[in-house]
Formats: C-alpha cells, structure tokens, sequence
C-alpha cells in the first residue's frame, strides 16, 4: 500500500478520489510538532538548537500517521508547497525516524501547485527529496518569532504595556500610527478651481479653467476667493463668448490588471467583496482543496503555457477572435524574491462549466474567473479628445476633455477596484473644430482644501507591507488578524484602520527601546534573508546570530529600565497626539497629566495622583472628554439610569438591575440608545450548531454562539473563544492544539 500525507482533511478527500485502490491517503491537520512553550527551547548558547514537542491534541492524529506508516510500503509526504508546508514534511519525517518506523521503506517528497488528476498523478511520478533549504527559512523564522515572543514580551506584561510583540506585526502597527501622526500634523490649505458649463450649439459640456491673463492654472494657483472674485470679474458673466483655439485627439489603450498573487487578491477582494484577508484565504484555501483554483500563497504573475492555451480557446469561443491577442500577455513580477516556479492564482479549469459553490466560495470563485480570463484578452481603447476653449476679451481659456471607449477588450469581463477614486471617468464631448463658436452660460467657483493622506484599510495597508517588502504571501492575513486581536489598530464604517490607545503605547515604547524592531528597512531585510536561507544564499545559523545579536541586546536593555523612565519616554512620544499644542495641564488641580498604566490599558491621569484622581480616556487632543471616565474599573453614566462599564470580563452595559455584554462597543461607540437594545435584547441561550466530527478525536464539535467570554467551540470539554463560526478544519486545529489549563493539567495529574 502507498501512504500519501497531506495537511487537511478536505484535500485528503479530494486526492483520494484521484489515486484510488491501491492508496491511502490522509491528513496531519496543520502542523504537528512546535517548539517546547518555555526560555531555552532555542539555545542560542549552542548554535540555537532547538527543543520540539509534540503539538498539544495532535498525538491521536500522530497515532493515526504511524499506524498507516507501519501498514504501507511507501510514504509520500504532500503537504503545501510553500515553506510552512516543506517544514511539516520535515517534522513528520523526522517524527516516524525517531519512532524507527521506515527501516525498509520508501519515502518520497511531492508537492503539487493544483489539485488536479493530472497535477497529483505527475507529482507522484516525480518525487523529490525535503528541500532542506526551505526547512532552513522556516526554523530561522520560528527560531526568531520565539526569541522576540520570549524575549520582549515579558517586558510588556510586566508593564502593561501590550500582550505581544512581533517581526511583522509591529512594523505594521508603527505605519498605522505614523499615518495617525501625518493626519493629526496635517493641516488643510484652502484653494479654489474654476468651472465653466460650456454651450457648442446645442451641446452642452464642462470644462475648467486652464490659464489666466497668459499664466498657466495649476492646483493651487487660486489660493482665495478674494483671487477667485478677481479672476471672475475679469473673465466677465453672465453668457460669456469664447471660441476653440485648439483640438487634439488621440487614441489610446488600457492593459488588464495582472492575474492574482496572494497580496492582490486580498486587496481586490477587500475593495469589491468587503473581505477580510483572513476571511479571503479562508474562501480560498477551500476552493483549493476542492481543486478548483490552484495554489493561493504565490507571489508569482505567470501562468503556465497550458493554461494560457484552456484561456485563450474559451475567450475566442466566448467573445469572438478580436478579444484574443496576437500573443499571450505575460506579465513581469515586481516581487525580487517571487518563486517563479509558481503560478498565479487561477482557476484550475476553463471549460466553461462553473462549479456549484455559494457564499464566499462562489463570490471569490467568480473573482478569480473573472481577473484570470481577462489578462488574456485585448487592451481596452479608447478616444480621447481635448479642446482648448479661449474667452472673447482673451483673458482665460478652459479646457475640456472627452474619453469614449470604442472597444472593450478585458473590460467586457473584469475592471480592477481602486483605494480611491481615480477620477477616470469616461465623457463625451460634442464634435468641434477650432474656430467654432462657443457660450460660456455658467462659472462655477468653487472652494477646496488639501485632504490628509488617507488612513489604511486592509487593502492598502497589505500593499504597503509588500512595496517596502515586510511580510510574504503566507502571512498577510495572519498580520491583519493580529494587529486587530491583539487590540492595537481597529476599523471604522469606512473599513480604515485607526490605532487604539493600546496600539499608541506599544508603538511609542518599541520606536524608544526597540528601534531596529520596527524599522521597516531592518525588517525588510530579515525577510530578504529568510528569502536567501531558502535559496541556499544564506547559511541559517549565521542568519540567526545576525538578528539575535542586535535585538538581544536591545532586550538586555530594555529589562534594566525604570518602569516610571519609560512612562516618561512614552510621554514624550505621545504629548502632541494627547494634548496637541496644550501643555496637558490637569484642569481639577493645575498639576501634570499624563499617561498611566493598568491592567485594563492605558490611561492619562494627574502626576499629584492620589491628591487628585483627575483621569480621562487616552484620545487624541481633539476628541471631546468630560473627565469622568477611569479605565480601571471605567465607568459613563449614559442617561436614563444606565451606564457602560469596565469589568473584569470586558465591557458591559447595565441599568442597576440586568447587565449585557457590550464587548463590540467602547466609550466612544456606545450610545443610551445601543445599551437600551442590549438590554433589552433576549437572553435565552441559543441552541449550539454542530460543525462536524474532529478527525483526530471522532468527538463533534459545537458552536455556541454565546457564552460567559463570548462566542466559543467545545469538544470532549475542550473549549476555545472564537469571534465567528469556524469550518471544521479551522475547528479542529483550535481544539486540538489548545494547551490545557493550569488547573486541568494539575487535576489529571493528581488522578
């Protein structure tokens, strides 16, 4: 019998339709094995040699692998193609070596970029050895994230400073704040633009002014309305002749957006589904596991000359020979350390017949269909025509401008989302020739000021990571879900980031005691070196003493320093974003406010504390606060005798009689109209949904919507918090790895 091991159990479904008699085939539900959760499981006086474990919950999935191994005559390790899933061959290959279970036994590596028939059956016939240069990258960056966990973050629990700390995910908290700062110095500068509503006959159109008594209008060349009242009383109203002096027309073309790696599908799917990269990867990898698209961590643009071949033959079939270019479009990745050997993400089939999926399955699927098929096709073009428009006392002329699409090409099947509007909307002029006679009927001034760089949403702030080339493909999501459950940035309406005052103290005190941390050069280079580790360019042990080195001696010193020194630095850093161009004086006592810290989070309060208990809510300098509310033990007094509260469970609502649970709510959201609703709202538990048995331990798992924490699965009396309804694959690896309680672990012990 051959033994094929793959990562999920949806994937071990799908192969195993494939292989048939003669195969068995099944999965190791994520990884297997991690490092000893204690100081010195990475020794760094002993070439940082590492101590593992098996996961907690994983040894019947262990068991269930090495009876199978013992039965067959040969082992193909099938997990991912991408580092994480390279290092999962190699803990379990290292595993059944130690158990000694391969004597006589082949073993084989293969990894697949589809789940396909074809793809899995030509893995198969071309096995390889572990890349033990991938397996090199990920010990280097387990190695790291463990030393940084360790190392820095029992300095922000000592303090209540923060929970954690991290490579990527404090880089990407400091560009939230940064954007927080360049919004908070930001000040708006007033100008004015000049439009005309243009008459050619009987054709009405817009233009706007261009040049002024000889002079060039740029954006800001009318800084007032005292210049615009000058400018319109020159020009003179109400109809005002003018006549064309100038017409160019030109023809031009629109190429389609590249096929999706990990980061563009993430913003795409953001900007036009709403998504969150978590929610998207999770879509994704199911329509992998299915075997309709291929491999969704890639950073790669290319598509394979097969694919190309399926894409170009459906498009002719679909839109007719002139939507099909004379060659394949291919297209350049801007990613330096991109796996060429990859593809893009696409769908695996272009048959034309769509799979049957609902929910984000479909939504996704439909995305991905539409952005593959339309990088092969033609460029959308288009007529542009510009008119130079002169006023009859020769004092102004305005220009208008007309774009006419005259063929569609991709744009028939996809048109990529923008951040911002572009202002790239297509209009039309009338058919004019220079002399012609035009009425200028209307003038329209009007005001504008400079806006403030825009604040990140997901999609943006994914993009940024990868222009500055901090993170990978794999771990975009995880980032994004980190940053906003660690409770450091969180979004508004608009899906934008702002920092959360959490979010402000951890930045202000690594920026202080941690600079190399959340330097996103320094940054961007370990990542660069991960990248050469994978490549046998960089030998691990030297890669790891190269980082350790710095930042350990950034933790030496950061341990020594006085807790009341570093509120004080963190002061410094914040002073502008609390207080503005104020000297933050405490109005109750004259004395100095400033940042303190609880349990519950940080706080300002007065430095003659206990004298006075003056405290207020740590918000930016303009954000109204009326001085009454403590966040340790906060409490607002909302109206109607109901308050919002800060409790040792997180916030709540209560009118002295009934509490609810207002954890999706701060200070700042609730209002007495919100609390009222969770109030009144109906208490009755509901009934737990059963996701599905746990592979590992046959036992169902349970979804319950509601709980003393919150939401929450449980399993054999395993319980782990969740925020939503996790698939059963996502289920399971939270139950299975749940690390048991002090007091479970101390009540099995005495048993």
């Amino acid at each position: 019998m051959n033994l094929l091991i793959v990562e999920s159990p949806s994937k071990a479904k799908t192969i195993g339709k494939y292989l048939g008699a003669g195969w068995r085939v099944i999965a190791s539900v994520g990884h297997v094995r991690d490092l000893v959760p204690e100081n010195g499981s990475v020794d760094t006086e002993n070439n940082f040699a590492m101590r593992w474990q098996i996961m907690p919950g994983k040894e019947k999935q262990i068991k269930l692998i090495t009876d199978e191994v013992k039965k067959a005559d040969a082992i193909y390790l099938a997990s991912d193609p991408d580092r994480e899933g390279e290092a999962i061959a190699w803990h379990i290959l290292d595993i059944l070596k130690g158990k000694k279970l391969l004597a006589g036994k082949k073993v084989y590596r293969v990894a697949f970029h589809e789940i396909t028939k074809k793809a899995v059956q030509a893995a198969i016939q071309n096995p390889r050895e572990i890349d033990q240069n991938l397996v090199d990258a990920y010990l280097v960056r387990r190695a790291l994230d463990y030393l940084i966990g360790f190392g820095i973050s029992p300095l922000l629990w000592r303090r209540n400073l923060g929970k954690s700390a991290g490579r990527v995910q404090s880089v990407a908290v400091k560009l939230v704040v940064d954007r927080e700062r360049e919004i908070e110095a930001f000040r708006p500068t007033e100008y004015w633009s000049l439009g005309a509503q243009c008459m050619h006959a009987t054709d009405a159109f817009s233009a706007m002014l261009s040049e002024f008594n000889g002079e060039k209008q740029e954006k800001m060349s009318i800084p007032n309305q005292a210049r615009m009242d000058e400018i319109i009383k020159t020009i003179g109203q109400p109809v005002i002749k003018a006549s064309v002096i100038n017409i160019e027309k030109k023809k031009t073309s629109r190429r389609a957006a590249a096929p999706f790696t990990t980061s563009t599908l993430q913003q795409e799917a953001a900007r036009k589904l709403y998504f969150s990269s978590k929610r998207t990867m999770g879509a994704a990898q199911k329509l992998y596991e299915q075997g309709l698209i291929t491999y969704m961590r890639t950073d790669a643009t290319n598509l394979s000359a097969d694919s190309v071949a399926d894409i170009r033959t459906y498009i002719a079939g679909t839109y007719g020979e002139r939507f099909v270019p004379k060659s394949p479009n291919i297209y350049v990745t801007k990613s330096k350390n991109a796996q060429e050997a990859h593809e893009a993400i696409r769908p695996t089939h272009f048959d034309g017949a769509m799979p049957e999926l609902a929910g984000d399955e479909a939504k996704l699927y439909d995305l991905i269909w539409k952005r593959t098929i339309a990088c092969q096709m033609t460029n959308a073009e288009f007529d542009s025509v510009s008119a130079d428009i002169e006023t009859e006392n020769k004092s102004a002329v305005f220009h208008a401008v007309g774009t006419t699409r005259t063929f569609d090409g991709f744009m028939k099947v996809y048109i990529e989302g923008r951040d911002d509007n572009d202002g790239a909307a297509e209009s039309k002029l009338p058919v004019m020739n220079v002399g012609d006679k035009i009425d200028i009927t209307t003038l329209s001034p009007e005001q504008h000021f400079t806006q403030p760089p825009a604040r990140y949403t997901e999609a943006s702030l994914v993009k940024k990571l990868e222009e500055l080339g901090i993170g990978r493909p794999s771990t975009y999501a995880a980032i994004m879900s980190t940053i906003v459950d660690r409770n450091y940035v969180e979004q508004d309406k608009q899906r934008r980031f702002h920092p959360t005052p959490g979010g402000w103290v951890i930045a202000a005190y690594l920026a202080k005691y941690f600079t190399d941390l959340v330097d996103v050069n320094f940054t961007a280079k370990t990542e660069d070196t991960l990248d050469d580790v994978s490549n046998g360019r960089a030998d691990k042990t030297k890669s790891l003493s190269a980082f350790w080195t710095p930042t350990s001696a950034m933790i030496d010193a950061a341990g020594g320093i006085k807790t009341t020194e570093i509120i004080d630095a963190i002061n410094d850093v914040m002073h502008t974003h609390l207080f503005g161009e104020s000297d933050g004086t405490c109005p109750k006592c004259g004395g100095r406010l400033g940042i303190k810290l609880s349990k519950y989070g940080a706080f300002v309060g007065c430095a003659n504390y206990p004298e006075c208990n003056y405290t207020q809510r740590l918000t930016g300098a303009d954000a109204p606060t009326d001085g009454t509310e403590k966040q340790a033990g906060t409490s607002v007094d909302l109206g109607g005798g109901i308050s919002f509260k800060i409790g040792r469970f997180g916030p709540y609502v209560t009118d002295g009689k009934k509490n609810a649970s207002a954890k999706q709510h701060t200070s700042e959201t609730i209002t007495l109209e919100i609390a009222q609703e969770l109030l009144s709202a109906d208490t009755k538990k509901p009934e737990p949904v059963e996701i599905g048995e746990n592979p590992a331990t046959g036992h169902m798992i349970y979804f319950y919507p509601t709980g003393r924490y919150g939401a929450y699965i449980s399993s054999n009396k395993v319980n782990v918090s969740v925020k939503s309804q996790p698939d059963l694959e996502t289920a399971a690896e939270l139950i299975n790895n749940k690390k048991p309680s002090a007091r479970r672990a101390a009540t099995k012990k005495k048993k």
